[in-house]
């Protein structure tokens, strides 16, 4: 057995072509304290549901194109560059307003329960 797992997720322009625009790493890399999604979704593509999470917090890291993420009832205008951190009991929904493909990467990790992380987490070998 091997301390790593590692994988290929093809191009992540060519997602957009999968099932709803995404790729779930928790079953590809056997996640066990995070879900990560990459996600590319068409022009005019919008989540047609809100949601909310029971403990996740969601991460949002936009990679490319413009869009909207609607976050009890506030529009919050994203592009390339921009991070959105949004607490469980928040409602949510994404849209792409790009005239491109709307490129974003999502973490969700259960709230407060990072205790340790970047060098406080780490040991020299």
């Amino acid at each position: 057995m091997t301390n790593y797992k590692n994988a290929e997720i093809g191009k992540i322009s060519e997602i957009v072509n999968q099932e709803n625009g995404k790729v779930f790493l928790h079953d590809i890399l056997g996640l066990t304290s995070c879900e990560i999604s990459l996600n590319s979704v068409p022009k005019g593509f919008k989540v047609p549901f809100n949601h909310k999470h029971i403990q996740n917090e969601e991460v949002y890291i936009i990679l490319k194109g413009n869009g909207i993420i609607t976050i009890d009832n506030n529009q919050v205008n994203v592009k390339e560059g921009s991070v959105v951190k949004i607490k469980p009991e928040a409602s949510r929904t994404i849209e792409n307003t790009s005239e491109e493909n709307f490129q974003f990467i999502c973490v969700q990790a259960k709230e407060n329960s990072l205790e340790q992380f970047g060098l406080s987490d780490a040991q020299l070998c």
